[in-house]
Order: structure tokens, then sequence, then C-alpha cells
């Protein structure tokens, strides 16, 4: 029985429950961003709370919230939020991507970045007692640029130090092999990386190649067809099961933007991976105790600190 860090304290790994591996609650980008794309600003408290309340009725017990530092995290409205409902919100420390973190990262060592990443989760973030239960780490389209490897450097140093999981940001899913074998240089150890997005880059070979290297695989774009139909995102969780990967799989929806809240209208919200794509993988084959491991079972392992 493993420990996790949550923004209202450390809980058993065995409490977690249900767990959607990243979303997002509340976001305040950088400039320019507001202004080309204001959809992408999640700042309305009721509407999160709405979202929650939604998880939780949907059978939802850990909601991983994965909005960085540099891309606004609030961990005292999440505080609220989790209270509020009576839920488990996991928070991260570490950075989004060079667009976003560059400025802040610049004249700053691997030594010191990490430092601060470590005083995240065993002291507490922005002056709460409020742990970090998860390590960030991204990079752009195609691309690994030295901010950023500096920061996976220093994430890796985090990540050894404090026992808590690496969570990747992969831009459209690329870079995913690279950003392992930085990790893995710097001493991680497979079971402690996630990465993330790998379904807005639907090569099942890529994929597969990426689990066995020990990974975990994240399919957290369900729903959003514009990226890749459904359908296929469950025929590849379903050839991973067959060939042995079914404890490497996490799902999530990154509901990100405003239009994916329901309470103003939008959607599909959190309900959808519960009430709508988890019965289709199971009607289309997938067994209970399958997705057992894939919603409880295997973020239980991922997120335990150790």
């Amino acid at each position: 029985m493993g420990k996790v860090n949550t923004v209202l304290g450390q809980i058993e790994n065995t409490q977690m429950g249900v767990t959607y591996c990243h979303e997002h609650l509340y976001t305040s980008p950088p400039p320019p961003v507001p202004d080309i794309d204001p959809d992408l600003v999640v700042d309305d408290f009721e509407d999160s709370i709405f979202e929650m309340q939604n998880f939780v009725r949907a059978g939802g017990g850990t909601l991983v919230e994965m909005t960085t530092r540099d891309y606004g995290r609030n961990v005292h409205l999440l505080r609220k939020v989790a209270s509020t409902i009576n839920s488990n919100i996991i928070v991260p420390t570490g950075f989004l991507k060079g667009e976003y973190h560059a400025p802040l990262v610049a004249d700053k060592s691997i030594n010191q970045l990490a430092d601060e990443m470590i005083q995240d989760i065993t002291t507490g973030i922005d002056g709460t007692d409020s742990k970090a239960g998860v390590i960030k780490g991204g990079s752009g389209f195609n691309l690994i640029s030295k901010a950023e490897e500096k920061v996976f450097q220093a994430v890796a140093l985090a990540q050894k130090n404090t026992g808590v999981p690496i969570s990747t940001h992969t831009e459209a899913g690329t870079m995913g092999f690279e950003q392992v074998d930085i990790l893995l240089q710097e001493g991680v150890k497979p079971d402690r990386i996630i990465i993330g997005h790998l379904d807005r880059n639907m090569d099942f070979d890529y994929h597969l190649s990426l689990a066995r290297r020990g990974v975990y695989v994240m399919y957290d774009n369900i729903s959003k067809e514009a990226y890749a139909p459904d359908k296929l995102r469950i025929s590849f969780i379903l050839d991973l099961i067959k060939l042995g990967f079914g404890k490497q799989i996490l799902l999530s929806g990154d509901m990100g933007r405003k239009k994916y809240f329901t309470r103003r209208g939008g959607g599909p919200g959190y309900t959808y991976i519960l009430w709508r794509f988890i019965p289709w993988l199971k009607w289309s084959g997938a067994s209970d105790e399958q997705i057992e491991d894939i919603l409880i079972n295997n973020p239980q392992t991922a997120f335990e600190i150790r």
C-alpha cells in the first residue's frame, strides 16, 4: 500500500478510486494566449465545482489537475474545490513547455529548479501545506529546446529525490521517445514516467514501442474527435491489452478549454469517459477486470510515492 499527495493532504493510494490522470479545473495562461485564444482561460470557480460534482456523481474519486505554475496553477482554488466536493485532487509541480516557462527558468540551474520542485512536493505550494503529487515536464512540437531539456533534467532530479511520478506534455503527441531517453539517462525508472497526449499522434507502433520501454502510455484527449475518433482510441487500447500492456494504460479528457465545461451548455464535460467511453470500451471487448486496471489500479500504482 502506497501514499499519494493530494491538495488536502496525503492519502493511501487505495483511496483514490476511479482516477482521471490529466485534467484542468483552473488555467490562467500567460500573455498573449488570453488575447489570441481566450477559450484557453478556465477561471470560473462555479464551473469547476459543477464539473467536479458531475465527476463524483459519475463514480469518480480522484482528479489529477495538471496546470503548472507557468500556466497559472491556483492551488488555493483547487483546495477550495476539493473541500467543497469532498474529493481528491492531485496537483503538479514542474512546468508545461518552453513557450511558457522559458523566462522562468532561464537564469536558474538544474539544481535550483529541482530544489523548487522538491519544496513543492515535501513542504507545500505557494505558502500552503498542499504538496505536489506529480512532476510535469513538457516539450514543443517535434523539438525539445535547451530550456525544456534543462527542465527535464531538473524534473528527473526532483523525482529521484522524492519518489513522486513524472507526467509529461508532448505537443501533439511528439517527442515521447526523446523525453523518455532524457529521463532514463538521468536515472529515472521507466515505471515512474507517464507519457501524455499520445492520442494526439495515433501511430500504434509508436505507442507500442513506448509501452515496451516500461512507461505508462496515456490517452488523455478522449472525446476530442477533431484529433482522432474515439473508435480508434478504443482499438489501440484493446490491442495494447491483448499484447500484455493493459497495466500501463491511463485515461483522461484534458478538459483545458471553457467550451468543454457543461455548466454553460458546453461539453463533453467530466462524465463523458465514465458514462460513454467506458461502456463503449466494454462493449468492444474489454473485461471488467481490464477496465478496473485502467481506471483504478493503474493510477494507484502510477501516482504512489515510491
